[in-house]
């Protein structure tokens, strides 16, 4: 089974949008099948095999995330993170700004879903790349 510790590091290799499909593919290598991570606080549960998970902690101070969705302008503010032109700790400002609570991977789908407060899906992307 995969450890905090083996995510963190792998983590902490992404600095950018762009980094992202190479983060998937090592996370699969670790065993996980998906993963949800918060935009208020950054925190994350990851999921693998026979529904073992393992959370992260708080990564920043509290977002506020917007009661109104705008899928629009977050899936502007997502192709500019994508191009590695903002960093994390902004994409999630970002994210929260246009009523992201949450993102959902699912590393047997390769899909990343975006969900509102509402639980309304924004935006479903599919990761480059193939399950290894």
């Amino acid at each position: 089974m995969f450890s905090l510790q083996q995510i963190q590091a792998a983590h902490a290799k992404v600095k950018s949008g762009a980094d992202f499909p190479a983060y998937v593919q090592e996370l699969i290598q670790l065993g996980l099948i998906s993963y949800d991570t918060f935009v208020s606080d950054g925190r994350a549960v990851y999921v693998g095999k026979d529904n073992y998970s393992v959370q992260s902690d708080a990564k920043y101070p509290v977002l506020l995330i917007a009661e109104k969705s705008e899928p629009e302008k977050f899936k502007a503010y997502l192709k500019i993170h994508q191009q590695g032109q903002t960093d994390y700790l902004t994409f999630c400002k970002h994210s929260a700004e246009t009523g992201v609570e949450k993102w959902t991977v699912d590393l047997l789908e390769m899909t990343c879903t975006y969900y509102d407060k509402a639980g309304s899906i924004m935006l479903v992307e599919e990761i480059p790349g193939r399950r290894l």
